[in-house]
């Protein structure tokens, strides 16, 4: 507890005196939000009937026939109405809200980042919060695929084309890479939070920073990308209680009523 106090206040002292911060979030944000883990004996892949999930972000199989996503999807949806921002999303918005953020980049597809009001947020895998028909190219908002989804199994444009959310299937460049990028190059203090830096190419960003890199992942943390030597702040503990601890110094996030 007192190594735990001791990085919290260090992390702390370093966020007041930054003012470019990235945050570089990864899939332990969404379980610490309630958002299970796809691959799970509970989680989204079993209860979607799936067996392959790499088919299911195919994007050549989403072309051929759309309905195996949907079907996931479908129960995505279903448990995302229940789900909100967690401590630590609305953390990093209120430090955007101070002018400290250069950005958030997310490695999650939630949308988590900007219902806690963080606007500068690069979504490098994409996210369910907009979507495009895949003939025609039109927009819609994720409320308008719900009605649409409510209406027919798989949602259809008013051209005849199928939409699809605005995530990153396999077959797709990630997405704002090079912004991506820019922001990590230009960060004095770049916070890694959830993630296993694992996946490429986000876990190649880390190693562009010029500045102080905090880690706060409890699980598995790959160093083949980011070797322990290179992390000034590492944080193997509950990323709600560490930021939780860090804004004890600081004051930044407002009670929810």
């Amino acid at each position: 507890m007192e190594k735990t106090e001791t990085q919290a206040k260090t992390c702390a002292s370093w966020i007041e005196k930054a003012s470019r911060i990235v945050l570089l979030s990864g899939a332990g944000l969404s379980t610490a939000a309630g958002i299970p883990d796809f691959r799970g004996p509970e989680g989204l892949y079993r209860r979607a009937g799936v067996d392959n999930p790499e088919a299911l972000f195919d994007i050549e199989r989403f072309d051929r026939d759309p309905s195996l996503f949907y079907r996931f999807h479908r129960e995505f949806l279903r448990l995302f109405e229940r789900i909100t921002p967690t401590f630590t999303h609305r953390f990093f918005a209120a430090l955007e809200a101070r002018g400290a953020m250069e950005a958030v980049v997310t490695q999650n597809i939630d949308g988590l980042h900007q219902a806690a009001g963080s606007k500068k947020v690069l979504e490098i895998h994409g996210g369910i919060g907009s979507n495009h028909c895949r003939r025609c190219g039109a927009s819609f908002t994720l409320d308008s695929l719900r009605t649409l989804m409510a209406a027919e199994e798989i949602p259809h444009c008013r051209c005849g084309g199928v939409i699809k959310p605005d995530v990153v299937f396999f077959g797709e460049a990630v997405r704002e890479l090079e912004a991506c990028q820019r922001a990590t190059v230009e960060a004095d203090l770049l916070v890694v939070a959830g993630s296993s830096l694992v996946v490429t190419p986000a876990a190649f960003l880390p190693s562009l920073c010029q500045g102080k890199i905090v880690v706060v992942n409890r699980g598995d943390f790959s160093e083949r990308y980011l070797p322990r030597r290179r992390i000034d702040l590492f944080a193997e503990e509950d990323i709600d209680a560490f930021f939780h601890r860090v804004d004890d110094g600081l004051n930044l996030v407002a009670p929810l009523h």
